[in-house]
């Protein structure tokens, strides 16, 4: 059989041409924002460079930069912090997944509540870094002093000590992220069908069953969403550690994006750098593509 193309009219080559015109603009910036950085960085990942020397001292190394970080005790420290700091994003959601069937069922006022949790979200990264660092602070903070009225003589030094710093960061990074997890979580539940829940109390089921066999299965794609998009923003973290620790103390808040950001505009060493930027992405890629293969198996649509 043959098959006859049909031929396009003036007025279809005109509407194509004006659709396209509407789109370039975005196209353009994705290109010179994104795309041509990417594709620069995994370029330069093979070179050893400082910028500020200029393009000439740009010297071709190989695959010697992904060899140098398999033995960078920061960097593997840093990746080791970021594997700890996903767990997070679990932890938010089920905080934000409680306070939601709360809010969304239990409690008068909801408006009220919903930007009294979505505030922090919305405010300055800087501005909570800067409470948290006094309500942390070692011997005059808030949280110590109550805990020294309690009787606990030496109380956590918190961001200033290296085994609790890194879980100080993470327990306020999950209150900065529990606003946004919730106002999604109560939207969908308030698209949930109320006739499955009114079934379910003529057949005598209690709080549990009503959650484990309508509210969890029916909420599965947006706590999908919440989980790639919140492991996601753990690997991008920045902003709390520049206020707070500046990776420290002893490297023990150190991300790979801090360690990058140390790298590439104090150490000056692009090319090292951009390995590590390298290297980031195929691990948020990695780690996506196993949610995504997972998720057919819970996720219901």
């Amino acid at each position: 059989m043959l098959s006859l193309k049909k031929k396009k009219s003036p007025l279809d080559r005109k509407e194509a041409f004006t659709g396209f015109l509407f789109v370039a603009p975005l196209l353009l910036g994705i290109c010179v924002l994104t795309l041509i950085p990417v594709i620069a960085t995994f370029a330069l990942s093979f070179t050893e460079w400082n910028f500020i020397a200029g393009i000439e001292q740009l010297q071709w190394v190989g695959l010697e930069n992904f060899q140098q970080l398999a033995q960078d005790t920061v960097f593997l420290k840093s990746l080791a912090n970021n594997a700890i700091f996903m767990l997070t994003t679990p932890i938010c959601m089920i905080i934000s997944l409680l306070l939601a069937i709360i809010i969304n069922k239990y409690v008068y006022m909801k408006d009220y509540f919903k930007v009294v949790y979505f505030l922090p979200y919305v405010s300055s990264v800087v501005a909570v870094a800067v409470v948290w660092q006094v309500l942390f602070h070692p011997s005059a903070g808030p949280i110590n002093q109550f805990l020294m009225a309690l009787g606990i003589d030496n109380p956590p030094k918190w961001i200033a000590d290296p085994q609790f710093a890194l879980v100080s960061v993470m327990s306020i990074h999950v209150w900065i992220s529990i606003g946004f997890n919730m106002i999604v979580y109560i939207a969908g539940l308030q698209t949930l069908p109320k006739e499955l829940y009114e079934a379910a109390d003529m057949d005598g089921a209690n709080v549990w069953v009503k959650l484990r066999y309508i509210t969890f299965p029916l909420l599965s794609p947006t706590s999908f969403f919440l989980l790639v998009t919140g492991i996601i923003s753990t690997f991008k973290v920045f902003d709390l550690i520049a206020v707070l620790t500046q990776g420290g103390p002893m490297h023990a808040t150190s991300v790979i994006v801090w360690d990058l950001y140390e790298t590439a505009f104090i150490h000056l060493d692009i090319g090292y750098a951009s390995s590590m930027a390298f290297v980031l992405f195929l691990f948020v890629i990695l780690i996506t593509l196993i949610q995504w293969i997972g998720q057919k198996k819970w996720v219901n649509y």
